[in-house]
């Protein structure tokens, strides 16, 4: 083992010691915050590309495969993504700007430890510390008195959930003596009728549904997207996702000899996917029809987990790597047409097409994509995941995810409805958007549309990490 396998996470606490510097020791400068961030992120994508190929681990607690290496290059995408979009940090004071870039980089190195952690220990913990970061990330909005109260309800349902977890994982440990992952499912292989074990997989799963927002878990999405800093709630619907797919493939294959793990998995999908699409339709606020559609796509991500085949995990990881870009491009249009950083309506969208014809066909790429057209990734996404379902015998749970698929087009036509066929109330200013910005745009839209026509470019990683998983 070499100390190289942890370049990734070594690269994050770097980056995090650098803002520590910048927040006890220099005065508030945006301008240098935003440049330093900048400049750090682009590299920390090219050290996690460097090292997929690179494997090992410490000890029994921290593996280093191609399954955890692909993910933490979508973490590493989503970090600089998010901070491509932090030049005008208005929703957050100026003197708060590097904990905000800290914060950030240690919830990132706490995600890139979880997706490589194989033991109860070091999965509760760094799941705490990236937890703990964005209830405090979710605070740091200035001037809105939603995002205390956001930030106060997301601390106590994560607080009430992870004491669940740790029940769950003290059940666990009762019932095989074990805190290592494969040796908890030899245990449960073995015996899988203990209903110690059962329960206690099922109370530790909580804590990863409520990462991901899966129905009932999600009660915190809507008023923690809405009174979140815009950058924030991008980076929360985005790579936090990443991480919590990763933690539930390690888990499916923990107890994929469980008929029950796979029947409660079953319903919470179906419930996912229409509260969660039902829900959306009647929302006015932007972020919270963003919070209910990401219900609903975890309930499609769920029916890839559930499958428990190398198809249906390689369907699963290719839907977050989507999620992430599609989701994305949403909050880039939200963090564009907020003025001062403030919240955006649907209705706000009005004339968006003569405002900036770009961010018009990014959000309706994104939308298309979140909604399941083609050719886009997420209806990509949506076919591989249906298929392995259906290749398992899942035939109603298809059928059930396409009227939802139907249902969904309702309130995401509405959002490209709003930005061009709809006229704002009073003449709007148009929205100048600077080179990097023009350029990122239409890379993400390019790379929905290749994921989309040409799917084997991200399938081909995405069944090549699941075989990593199963090994």
């Amino acid at each position: 083992m070499t100390w190289i396998i942890a370049a990734p996470e070594l690269y994050f606490l770097f980056t995090a010691a650098v803002f520590f510097t910048f927040a006890m020791i220099s005065r508030p400068n945006a301008k240098r915050d935003y440049i330093t961030a900048l400049v750090l992120a682009l590299p920390a994508v090219l050290v996690t590309l460097a090292c997929v190929k690179l494997h090992g681990g410490f000890s029994q607690f921290y593996r280093v495969d191609l399954f955890s290496q692909i993910f933490k290059v979508l973490l590493a995408m989503g970090f600089f993504l998010i901070v491509c979009i932090c030049l005008q940090l208005h929703g957050i004071r100026e003197e708060r700007h590097p904990e905000f870039y800290l914060l950030l980089s240690v919830c990132t190195l706490a995600m890139m430890v979880l997706v490589s952690s194989v033991d109860l220990l070091t999965i509760y913990v760094s799941l705490e510390l990236s937890s703990y970061s964005l209830y405090i990330l979710v605070a740091l909005r200035k001037g809105n008195g939603h995002s205390l109260e956001g930030g106060i309800k997301y601390f106590l349902m994560g607080a009430a959930v992870s004491a669940i977890m740790l029940f769950g994982m003290a059940l666990l440990y009762g019932a095989c003596g074990e805190t290592n992952v494969s040796a908890i499912a030899n245990a449960l292989s073995a015996d899988i009728a203990s209903p110690m074990l059962v329960i206690g997989l099922m109370l530790t799963l909580c804590g990863f549904f409520f990462k991901l927002a899966v129905f009932p878990f999600h009660f915190w999405a809507p008023g923690v997207y809405q009174g979140a800093a815009n950058q924030v709630t991008a980076y929360i619907a985005t790579a936090t996702k990443a991480a919590a797919v990763a933690l539930l493939l390690r888990f499916a294959t923990v107890g994929a000899e469980s008929v029950y793990l796979v029947h409660i998995l079953v319903a919470l999908a179906i419930a996912s996917m229409t509260l969660g699409n039902l829900a959306a339709i009647g929302q006015k606020d932007l972020k919270r029809l963003l919070a209910y559609s990401t219900v609903a796509q975890a309930g499609y991500i769920l029916i890839g987990i559930l499958c428990m085949s190398e198809s249906g995990f390689a369907a699963a990881i290719f839907y977050a790597a989507a999620y992430l870009m599609m989701n994305f491009i949403c909050f880039v249009v939200v963090v564009k047409v907020g003025e001062q950083g403030g919240n955006v309506l649907v209705s706000g969208l009005a004339g968006l097409h003569r405002r900036s014809p770009l961010l018009a066909v990014s959000i309706m790429a994104g939308v298309f994509s979140l909604g399941g057209l083609p050719p886009t990734a997420g209806f990509t996404g949506k076919f591989l995941v249906f298929t392995a379902a259906m290749e398992k015998g899942y035939f109603y749970l298809v059928l059930i995810g396409m009227l939802n698929v139907l249902v969904s087009l309702y309130y995401y036509v509405l959002v490209v409805k709003a930005a061009y066929f709809l006229d704002p109330e009073e003449p709007l200013p148009a929205i100048e958007l600077s080179f990097p910005t023009k350029l990122l745009l239409v890379a993400i839209v390019i790379s929905l549309l290749v994921g989309g026509m040409y799917p084997d470019i991200f399938y081909g990683p995405a069944l090549a990490a699941a075989r990593a998983l199963a090994g």
